[in-house]
């Protein structure tokens, strides 16, 4: 999920949750792909119960990925669903309504639906399988899950678009539209100069950090990317650590619960990537007008006059209260998000600024008559253009290179993105992402008229996105930087700047070392502050003990310190007395528009004055409000009274007070006791923090936003990558792995990415589909035995190969392989192996024949633990080859059939990096002093494969099935004689 990975959901949270009812419309299934029966998969974890899926394609393990997260996130899975068809007030009762109201009228499933019918048809069916994995899951699921019980919610059916109204849902309110209503009312109550008086350079909330280190600067050579999505800290949590593989890719990385895929964190093993929340302005509100017409329809004003509008009426299921209608209407523009009956004009006033008018009383306005301003519609680039950037996901598990990543990413769509990557072969990329739509630089900032043809967006144009060169160190952490000509606020630049201080003070950066900048606390934005406290006037003996205190600090906000609990004393009490002040009385007080009735209930987070105070201090106190007499007068004021009380009660280590505060859609179901606290630990950090758990100054010492979940992405050796997550990888509560990583994450640790299956524990396999002609019985009949996964066999031979991955060696299991092996040796592109017309038991028979000679051997090698070629050796004088030529002492004879996923040419080099696996095989022998090959003689391209490797050329020799060219490799030749 990011967007703002960084904003994530409003506050009104508790609003989006589980729930079941009407108004859920099931999509139409588009035709079944090929992986419809492509089998199951194999579910492996490791110590930290994160699930590694292995299937025999990508189809069959995006259906595996379904079910694996339906197991482990049933109840997270169905919440995020009755968010997208707003249901969840119908479980959840009145808290929900807001949130439901909201995805309705904004047509989120509708959206979601459109999109999925443009998907590229591979796509469709890749979405669709994940869909088809989850409704297999779910029953099993939610049998683990107690909240379905306690609310008495059986599991529902996802439709095939059900993913993308997910990740509709929660990137909606990222890109902070809601900002503009804010920007509004400063407007019209402190003047339009003082429009964006409160911007911090951006929201200074909770932002995303994300660097990345060029091979100069690390100790390996290879590049270094690592980083911390921040947002919205939910439990289970938003991001679940994951790897999928299959013969087409091997991926580890941060998914998002309900998604296929791996969208914002990934590494492939040749490439990663990263994102974070580009800060860009993609979505406008304008102001409508709209009028019942005497059918009851609805018009609303264009820049070509009155027309007809869309307009229908759901009903919200409520639990514990009467049901709800909303009226859904969508202009030209979008839908109508704010506003009541068009045949009422009451809202008029309070959104426009005017008086109330007559309707306030209860009187309706003729048929025909405008409501004029009481209406604000969306217009988002999915509603627009039916895209929503799905086609992405599949092509990123496929990249390799920084340059597939580049080409995946121009088809994302939303939300924003800063973009980092890197590949192992040391190229990199910082580049934005997404649809930007180009329209007057007036629709950044507020709400503009929609009859106004000047604010309309110009068709089929978006802003063009910036990129730039990484020269030794990128880092993206949502400032002010490569996305600014995109957007109107950023975050502050400080967390940038000293993550780039950090990362600039060494240039032999490993792994492990990350975690000193993910955990950095030091607080630059209290500079202003503590500048102002210096020369505050006429201090009392106390006040000039805190303030030789606080100048002595270090400015860092660590668990353990007094000091910055004191600090954060301080800034409370200036904030509050600031929204006190004269100067801003139009927005705070009993004039806060937090109060106002004019916008719904779910926007209230933004439009709330002392959190704006809070974050926008550090601006606030440097120029364009108080003069500077008045501003050392009242931070004075405020080191007296924080004096006072200190004295009374001595403040506590910060991390005592600055606690997590999760959230939960059933947070009554929390166990109480230990558990209970388990989940809100005291950490360091705050908002302006690499550090980023972020408060609400003025408001809270808790914490609801902060990393989701921290990464390091090594492109030297993926396995000494690492990553953590708030909780752990179940969802369930009362398992093993429901909360084990908290005591990790709350330190700042990190936990290794594994990707030896050797290492990992091994799951009962699911078959995620049945043939139709199958019956239970044959299904089971077919499932692997013992060491049936290659990746579980012991190795004769392991090689790690720079750029291109771990090559096992491991025994064919003639039973338990002979359907991948079937699968390859009958492709056309095999036909020189002369078993194109072979069945599967046939195939069997011969390998279960070669595995009975104590001459004759056959290997799968596994690349990174996933099947890549058939390897085979012999003893040339105990086979037919041995009778068409003068066989020497040493010999020994080779084959080799590559994987038709990795068919020849599918990545530069493939071949000749197996081969160097294999070679070095064969000379760890010492016995063994030249390598015999036989291929086809027509084979060409075979042939001069192994020229290239160092084969010398021999003569043509007869066999009964083929006509063949002997070449021969010594260990000469290989300068290892």
């Amino acid at each position: 999920m990011t967007a703002d990975v960084d904003r994530g959901r409003p506050g009104a949270r508790p609003a989006e949750g589980p729930g079941g009812g009407p108004g859920e419309q099931p999509g139409e299934r588009p035709d079944r792909g090929a992986g419809e029966e492509s089998g199951g998969y194999e579910l492996f974890r490791d110590a930290w119960g994160i699930p590694h899926l292995r299937a025999a394609d990508a189809l069959a393990l995006a259906r595996a990925q379904g079910h694996a997260t339906a197991l482990d996130r049933a109840w997270q899975l169905e919440t995020e669903r009755h968010r997208v068809l707003g249901t969840s007030a119908s479980h959840l009762g009145a808290e929900a309504v807001d949130w439901d109201r909201f995805v309705r009228r904004a047509r989120i499933a509708d959206t979601a639906r459109r999109c999925f019918d443009r998907l590229a048809p591979e796509t469709a069916a890749w979405v669709t399988a994940y869909a088809d994995g989850v409704n297999e899951g779910l029953a099993e699921g939610a049998e683990r899950a107690p909240e379905f019980a306690a609310v008495g919610l059986a599991p529902g059916r996802w439709e095939p678009w059900t993913p993308l109204g997910v990740w509709l849902s929660t990137h909606i309110l990222f890109a902070g539209f809601p900002t503009k209503l804010w920007r509004e009312e400063v407007a019209r109550r402190l003047g339009e100069d003082r429009m964006t008086l409160f911007a911090t350079d951006g929201p200074g909330t909770a932002g995303s950090n994300g660097w990345l280190l060029t091979g100069a600067r690390t100790a390996t050579g290879a590049p270094l990317l690592a980083g911390d999505p921040h947002r919205f800290i939910e439990d289970p949590g938003v991001y679940q650590q994951i790897r999928l593989a299959c013969p087409e890719f091997d991926v580890v990385g941060l998914a998002v619960p309900g998604i296929p895929g791996i969208a914002h964190f990934g590494h492939t093993g040749h490439v990663a990537w990263a994102i974070t929340n580009a800060m860009a302005d993609y979505q406008d509100l304008y102001r409508e007008r709209l009028r019942r017409t005497p059918d009851g329809g609805v018009e609303a004003l264009g820049p070509d006059g009155w027309y007809r509008a869309h307009a229908h009426t759901e009903t919200i299921e409520v639990a514990g209260a009467a049901p709800e209608q909303v009226e859904v209407i969508e202009t030209d523009r979008g839908p109508v998000i704010i506003g009541g009956d068009p045949g009422v004009g009451a809202e008029a006033a309070d959104v426009a600024g005017g008086e109330a008018s007559d309707a306030a009383e209860g009187a309706h306005p003729e048929s025909g008559e405008a409501a004029d301003g009481a209406f604000i519609s969306l217009r988002y680039p999915p509603r627009v253009t039916g895209e929503l950037g799905f086609d992405a996901l599949p092509a990123l598990l496929r990249a390799r290179t920084v340059a597939d990543v580049d080409t995946a990413l121009d088809r994302w769509v939303e939300p924003v993105n800063v973009v980092l990557a890197a590949d192992t072969a040391g190229s990199t990329l910082h580049r934005v992402a997404g649809h930007v739509p180009v329209r007057p630089y007036a629709n950044r900032l507020r709400v503009v008229p929609a009859e106004d043809p000047a604010y309309a967006w110009r068709d089929g144009e978006t802003v063009p996105l910036p990129r730039t060169e990484v020269d030794g160190i990128a880092v993206m952490a949502n400032e002010r930087g490569l996305a600014a000509p995109l957007g109107v606020e950023f975050a502050p630049p400080h967390r940038a700047r000293r993550i780039r201080e950090l990362l600039g003070a060494d240039t032999d950066w490993t792994p492990d070392a990350q975690a000193a900048v993910h955990t950095d606390t030091l607080l630059a934005s209290s500079r202003q502050l503590l500048s102002l406290l210096a020369w505050a006037p006429a201090l009392g003996p106390a006040a000039e003990r805190l303030r030789d205190r606080l100048l002595r600090w270090d400015r860092h906000m660590d668990a353990d310190s007094t000091d910055a609990t004191l600090y954060a004393r301080l800034r409370t009490d200036v904030v509050h007395r600031l929204a006190a002040h004269p100067a801003l009385k139009g927005v705070t007080g009993a004039d806060d528009p937090w109060r106002s009735a004019a916008y719904p209930a779910l926007f209230r987070p933004w439009l709330a004055a002392v959190p704006r105070i809070g974050y926008a201090l550090e601006n606030l106190l440097t120029v364009g409000l108080l003069p500077y007499e008045d501003r050392l007068a009242l931070v004075a004021a405020s080191a007296e009274a924080v004096a006072a009380a200190a004295d009374e009660t001595p403040p506590a280590p910060w991390g005592e007070l600055h606690r997590l505060s999760p959230w939960q859609a059933l947070p009554d179901l929390a166990p109480d006791g230990v558990d209970a606290q388990a989940i809100r630990p005291g950490v360091a950090g705050d908002h302006d923090c690499v550090l980023s758990t972020s408060s609400v100054p003025g408001v809270t010492d808790l914490f609801a936003r902060g990393p989701a979940a921290r990464y390091v992405w090594d492109l030297a050796r993926r396995e000494d990558s690492r990553w953590a997550v708030p909780f752990g990888a179940s969802g369930v509560p009362g398992s093993a792995h429901h909360r084990d990583q908290t005591p990790l994450w709350a330190r700042g640790a990190l936990a290794p990415v594994v990707t030896d299956w050797n290492l990992l524990h091994r799951t009962t396999p699911h078959r995620t589909t049945h043939r139709p002609e199958e019956t239970p019985a044959m299904t089971a009949a077919t499932e692997p035995a013992a060491f049936a996964t290659p990746a579980l066999r012991p190795a004769v031979h392991e090689q790690k190969i720079e750029g291109f991955g771990t090559v096992r060696l491991v025994p064919v299991d003639p039973a338990a392989d002979a359907e991948l092996l079937h699968g390859w040796v009958t492709e056309e592109r095999a036909r020189f192996w002369g078993m194109a017309d072979h069945t599967r038991e046939q195939v069997r028979e011969i390998y279960e024949f070669v595995d009975s000679l104590p001459t004759h051997h056959a290997y799968l090698a596994l690349r990174d633990g996933v099947p890549a070629a058939l390897f085979q050796t012999y003893e040339p004088d105990a086979d037919p080859v041995g009778e068409c030529y003068d066989v020497r002492p040493g010999d020994f004879g080779i084959h080799l059939l590559i994987a038709p996923a990795e068919g020849e040419g599918a990545v530069k080099g493939y071949t000749e990096a197996l081969l160097t696996a294999f070679i070095a095989y064969v000379f760890s022998d010492p016995a063994h002093l030249r390598v015999v090959v036989e291929p086809d003689a027509r084979n060409e391209k075979a042939l001069a494969r192994m020229v290239r490797v160092g084969f010398e050329l021999g003569p043509e020799i007869k066999k009964p099935e083929k006509t063949a060219r002997l070449a021969f490799l010594t260990r000469a030749a290989l300068g290892l004689a």
